[in-house]
């Protein structure tokens, strides 16, 4: 399974998302929207949800990163030791998981659930919002470690947009590999997050989310000047 990571090295990884309410949240749909990223060079795919998981495996050929969003309480990604041995079993090459140390619905411990994702048979992914974090999922045993929390648990501000800071913390522990992810809304964010250190990078919201990047363009025009703000999405692969 480490091929997985191999193989993302240096690579692109597209997150496939679509919220709740919104048309695009459809399995079919998140499957047309993965092997059209393939096709552009993706070298991986990141989704949410068993549904969603369960048909792009069986449309791509390209490392899966997968998660379940659980809503309503602060560890939301791939909260408990069930779900990560689902997303598993849905095909996710990596499972990815809130990495913080915050208390988790089943009572279990980043060392729990990354025991759980290896038993399944998959790479164990910990998805971060400060380098404390990461030192507490690395310890625990996780295979790579990601940016992805910057600015949602209270550990951090929220920065604008990358939080390269934080990835550079992350890549100085030189324990794992590194996922720059959150935030990285063009091609130069992309390219400084290599040049710090990233050994992969996941873009969602920039790529894949059409009410978003509609609503940039949209709101260049003077009707777009008189519009509300769009509701702000979940982080995990924005």
């Amino acid at each position: 399974m480490n091929d997985a990571l191999t193989k993302l090295s240096g690579g692109l990884v597209v997150s496939c998302q679509a919220y709740p309410g919104e048309p695009m949240r459809d399995p079919v749909v998140m499957r047309a929207l993965a092997q059209a990223c393939v096709i552009g060079g993706a070298a991986g795919i990141r989704a949410q949800g068993l549904q969603d998981l369960e048909a792009i495996r069986g449309a791509i050929d390209v490392p899966l990163i997968g998660l379940v969003k659980v809503e309503g309480g602060d560890v939301y990604i791939t909260p408990t030791v069930a779900l990560c041995v689902e997303v598993a079993a849905a095909g996710a090459d990596i499972v990815a998981f809130d990495g913080t140390t915050r208390a988790r619905p089943d009572g279990s411990t980043l060392a729990d659930l990354v025991r759980a994702v290896h038993a399944a048979g998959a790479l164990a992914m910990a998805d971060c919002g400060s380098v404390e974090d990461a030192r507490a999922s690395i310890d625990s045993g996780a295979d790579c470690v990601g940016t992805t929390l910057s600015g949602y648990t209270g550990a951090r501000p929220r920065t604008k947009g990358p939080d390269f800071e934080l990835l550079s913390q992350l890549v100085a522990l030189r324990a794992v590999p590194v996922m720059a992810e959150g935030r990285i809304h063009t091609p130069a964010d992309v390219a400084r997050a290599f040049e710090l250190g990233a050994d992969m990078v996941t873009v969602g919201t920039a790529i894949t989310h059409p009410t978003s990047i509609a609503r940039r363009f949209v709101d260049a025009s003077p009707l777009g000047k008189t519009l509300k703000p769009l509701p702000s999405v979940p982080p995990a692969g924005d």
